[in-house]
């Protein structure tokens, strides 16, 4: 009677099954210690993974030193329709403007955004926490320690982008300087 051989994978076969079973980001880190090697091995293994789905139902996300996969943006209009979901709600376009300077300058705090948009966004902030497009990434190291804010794994979903190097090229105005405002006392 012959001996059964279990076959071997490749890397990037074991990375492709932990990252289905995972069904959220996996730090590249941990992927590594999973299996034995460098975080360089499995960025390498990542690129290569990406090349050999390309065209696939799936795709690969990387962001924030993390990885996974997720259906392809071009299927999500059938996909909602499977899981019976008319849509994702559409931003209006105040919230599409914060979106915007979030993803081209993060981290950027929500004093920032308003000086380049010339009004309060607290609202439109938490509107995008809310959909979970944007989250706290930090805090400056200035006066107040404000919260710094950064675009999420859903965003790049919901964008179908694999990283945030695929946005489009866009000119966003320079961050204004933020002035104090003055005192009851430094107005005597």
């Amino acid at each position: 009677m012959s001996e059964m051989r279990t076959p071997q994978l490749t890397l990037e076969s074991y990375i492709e099954a932990m990252l289905f079973v995972a069904g959220e980001p996996v730090a590249i880190a941990q992927l590594a210690e999973w299996l034995d090697v460098s975080p360089h091995v499995v960025e390498d293994a990542l690129q290569r993974l990406r090349h050999q789905i390309e065209g696939r139902g799936i795709t690969l996300l990387i962001h924030d030193q993390r990885a996974q996969l997720v259906s392809h943006v071009i299927a999500a209009p059938l996909i909602r329709r499977m899981l019976g979901h008319g849509g994702a709600p559409k931003l209006t376009n105040a919230v599409s403007e914060v979106l915007t300077i979030i993803a081209y300058r993060q981290p950027i705090t929500r004093a920032q955004i308003e000086a380049i948009r010339g009004v309060d966004c607290s609202t439109l902030v938490r509107q995008l926490q809310a959909r979970e497009l944007v989250t706290e990434v930090g805090r400056l190291e200035s006066i107040g320690r404000p919260v710094l804010f950064g675009t999420t794994d859903h965003f790049l979903r919901q964008f179908g982008l694999q990283s945030l190097d695929e946005l489009p090229p866009l000119v966003i105005p320079e961050i204004p300087e933020i002035t104090e405002t003055p005192t009851a006392e430094d107005t005597r």
